[in-house]
């Protein structure tokens, strides 16, 4: 079977040591090739032609987002961004999503040796993904040993009460992932201002939520902003989770407000999807839109399964107009959602499941 190819591209000897260390280890992936700046990685593009490559964002001579915007309108090709955990990273990472690039991951600028490593399994996974094939699934003693695989349980637990009545009101919960910022802006750019609330959980980091809603509340007739524990959910806007808390939603009366939870990460994940859908089916039950959007992995899908359960209306993005089909896919395929829409189709449906 051939290896995924893959040349790294950082100015940094060390993070270019390191990342090789780690896709190497992979008996699917093998770095051909490493450069110093895009004039470098120019050349080894030509002489190896990588089916991957990993850019990083802030590089000497030439931007990695200049690079990037030459690189997908010459020679358009899978690559994943790695980016440093600041508010100017996260800037211009989210632009290079705009542009083209399939995914990112996280460079933070201490304890860099420790902190890759242990991104070892998302970073693999990305490329993986990037090059078109599955991500293997990990079942090696030490990766089990080393991040548990836990449930919503972990953070809310299943309720027996009774479900919400059916009201006017509606509130829509998003999930996403890979691919998911941009998937997520182009919904949110497509509803009108009279828009039921909406919350969404987008597998981020934390220095990424608040731009990134920044981002999307300068394109979109929403009011869209990184979630505030104890705000309540109003029509107009949409409210992100941060990249390093859970989001629910809890009801008062005919009210509902957003809940911020510190808790374990659940499907490896934190955000997870899977907390604010059981939180949404608890709490929102028939009220409830409920949409899938691209994303590696199935966080979201036994939520959204029991949003279905209690009432609510979900949609999951298709095959064709998803970056990755995990999440959307795991989704549909345990009949959790009634709908299976292209991108382009989702907030029109949206606004007929909430007139």
């Amino acid at each position: 079977m051939k290896k995924i190819s893959v040349i790294v591209i950082d100015d940094s000897a060390l993070v270019r040591k390191l990342l090789t260390e780690i896709l190497n280890s992979d008996p699917e992936l093998e770095v051909v090739a490493t450069a110093g700046d895009p004039y470098q990685a120019r050349d080894k593009i030509k002489q190896f032609n990588p089916d991957v490559l990993t850019l990083d964002v802030e590089m000497p001579k030439m931007d990695g987002v200049t690079f990037l915007r030459n690189l997908m309108r010459l020679r358009p090709m899978p690559v994943v961004m790695v980016s440093t955990l600041t508010e100017k990273g996260a800037q211009i990472t989210l632009e290079a999503m705009a542009l083209g690039a399939f995914d990112f991951v996280e460079k933070p600028k201490l304890d860099l040796s420790q902190t890759l490593s242990s991104y070892s399994e998302e970073i693999i996974s990305k490329i993986k993904a990037a090059a078109g094939v599955q991500p293997q699934q990990l079942t090696t003693k030490a990766m089990l040993e080393v991040e548990e695989r836990l449930t919503a349980d972990a953070v809310i637990a299943k309720s027996t009460k009774n479900i919400p009545l059916k009201t006017t009101e509606k509130i829509v919960a998003i999930g996403a992932s890979t691919g998911g910022t941009e998937a997520i802006k182009t919904v949110l750019c497509a509803l009108p201002a009279n828009a039921p609330g909406i919350v969404i959980t987008q597998h981020i980091p934390a220095s990424f939520s608040a731009p990134f809603a920044e981002r999307v509340n300068k394109m979109s007739a929403l009011n869209v902003s990184q979630a505030i524990d104890g705000e309540q959910i109003l029509p107009g806007h949409a409210y992100i989770a941060p990249g390093d808390k859970h989001l629910l939603v809890e009801r008062s009366g005919a009210r509902y407000y957003c809940r911020l939870n510190d808790g374990p990460a659940v499907s490896r994940h934190k955000p997870s999807v899977d907390v604010l859908f059981r939180s949404i089916a608890q709490n929102v039950g028939a009220n409830a839109i409920g949409v899938m959007l691209t994303g590696m992995g199935d966080d979201g899908a036994r939520g959204m399964l029991e949003m279905r359960e209690n009432g609510a209306s979900n949609m999951v993005q298709d095959e064709k107009s998803s970056v990755v089909w995990g999440m959307p896919g795991a989704a549909y395929k345990l009949g959790a959602a009634e709908l299976m829409l292209p991108l382009d189709k989702i907030a029109q449906e949206i606004m007929k499941q909430g007139r």
